[in-house]
């Protein structure tokens, strides 16, 4: 026996000079190379990203873990060798020898590009885990009702981490901390079907939305124009065209006020909400620009607010929906017809359409199959049904999900005041001040929006620019109720 295999000598060489142990250390050091990596990048990114904490923090640990595992399992196994006097591992380089000069070159070689697959891997993932794709698509059926209605909406170029993911020490924080949730309630199948409403830890509107939507660029009036189409045979049309008052904070582009006069500067409106998706408002403070403060009250409401959590008004109290909007049947129907997309002379067309699109359903196929069979059966011998039926089912494709139980429905849209409260929450006439003397404007169409022109045909060229009463097609409303009285989105 050689003096290089002799026992002394066997028992003097490390445990760990072994070629398991020595892929462990590789495997090890690239996992820490990513982590180091990952750091940095998420460290000196514009926004944090939890998922990019749970890429650097527990998956990547998980890679230097079983590096870690298989330099102590070489170890190990080389005892056992050893043991049964097999020998010290042979990982003796001698460069004088071609054959060991290219085992080390391909080895150096190998670990070069193992660490640039790495740095490579570690950038991509990073990019991937900020991408809508992944938000969206990564947690399956979960997070489908907000992929399908973020890729339709206005803000389909804008990130989700733009909204959902803060900057700064405390957003960094909760960001982690919400991340981590996260993914607990969907390995564990613990989130809440619908998932709910509104975002607790949400970045303020200030933080995101202005960031494009600055209140001074708040300017004037927008022209908008809706189409509807009644519940009779003959789907007759009814359009109106009316002015929004949006008004703006800037004295030299316009007429400071509007609608957006609760969010501009100076203006401070603080509200107490009883339910969770804000929807009952019974207190309300304003404090204007000259610091006068007035506080608004329903009648009944005799809780001191000193012990309660209130809420200063942002954008996302009206805009409540502005990336995941879902369209009820009537919104949706109304714009499809409008379009021709579903033939308005098909009879009892509206009807129908929504019918089938509010039955209940427990997938997305049943109700594919059971809006097509319902429709075919109503309407026999009509080869428009065919363009009809296609529409329909994309219309519940785009915003129906029964799997997580989500529709406009779920969500109340605070845009308005059509089949929500939206404006009447607080605007509803109720609320009055301590002597009951002045009230929270309501009711008055005029407040917020001018009438140019509504009807069918030639009633929409008439224009009146200085507004004309409101005619409500079903006949006068001697009792002033509200919209969501008799419109509710559905049949």
């Amino acid at each position: 026996m050689t003096p290089e295999t002799s026992p002394s000598k066997a028992t003097r060489l490390s445990l760990f000079r072994n070629w398991i142990s020595f892929m462990g250390l590789v495997v090890g050091i690239g996992a820490l190379f990513s982590f180091l990596l990952l750091f940095v990048m998420d460290a000196i990114a514009k926004f944090s990203n939890p998922y990019v904490s749970l890429l650097t923090y527990m998956l990547v640990p998980a890679f230097l873990i079983s590096g870690i595992a298989l330099v102590f399992l070489g170890a190990w196994l080389e005892r056992r060798r050893r043991a049964l006097g097999t020998g010290p591992t042979s990982l003796k380089i001698d460069l004088n020898k071609p054959r060991d000069r290219r085992v080390l070159a391909t080895f150096i070689a190998g670990s070069i590009a193992f660490l640039l697959l790495s740095a490579i891997g570690s950038y991509n993932a990073f990019n991937f885990t900020e991408s809508v794709t992944f938000c969206g698509e990564t947690c399956h059926k979960v997070m489908k009702p907000e992929k399908v209605t973020h890729d339709h909406g206005p803000h389909a170029r804008v990130a989700c981490v733009e909204c959902h993911v803060g900057k700064g020490v405390s957003w960094f924080v909760k960001s982690k901390i919400s991340g981590s949730y996260q993914l607990y309630s969907v390995a564990f199948k613990k989130y809440p079907t619908p998932i709910g409403t509104p975002i607790k830890n949400l970045r303020p509107a200030r933080d995101t939305c202005e960031e494009c939507h600055w209140p001074q660029s708040f300017v004037g009036n927008l022209d908008r124009t809706f189409n509807y189409f009644q519940s009779d045979a003959s789907n007759s049309p009814y359009s109106v065209r009316l002015l929004l008052k949006i008004g703006g904070s800037d004295p030299r582009q316009g007429p400071v006020g509007g609608i957006h006069w609760h969010n501009l500067p100076g203006n401070k409106v603080e509200y107490f909400a009883t339910d969770e998706a804000r929807q009952k408002i019974p207190w309300v403070r304003v404090t204007d620009a000259a610091g006068k403060v007035t506080v608004f009250k329903t009648k009944n409401f005799t809780n001191d607010v000193a012990k309660l959590e209130l809420r200063t008004m942002d954008c996302m109290d009206c805009h409540n929906r502005p990336s995941h909007r879902y369209l009820s049947p009537e919104k949706a129907v109304n714009q499809a017809m409008a379009l021709n997309h579903i033939d308005p002379a098909i009879p009892w067309i509206k009807t129908n359409a929504m019918f089938v699109l509010t039955r209940s359903y427990k997938t997305e196929d049943e109700a594919k199959d059971g809006i097509a069979s319902a429709l075919a059966a109503k309407y026999p011998n009509d080869a428009r049904i065919k363009d009809a039926t296609a529409t329909i089912q994309q219309i519940y494709a785009d915003n129906f999900f029964p799997e997580m139980k989500a529709s406009w429905a779920s969500y109340p849209d605070n845009v308005g005041h059509m089949i929500w409260p939206g404006c009447f929450r607080c605007h509803d006439g109720q609320h009055k001040t301590e002597d009951r003397k002045t009230t929270i404007k309501a009711n008055d169409c005029n407040t917020c929006h001018t009438i140019l022109a509504q009807g069918t045909g030639a009633e929409l060229t008439k224009l009146a620019p200085i507004g004309q009463k409101f005619i409500h097609v079903g006949g006068d409303l001697d009792d002033n109720p509200t919209c969501i009285d008799c419109h509710n989105g559905g049949p």
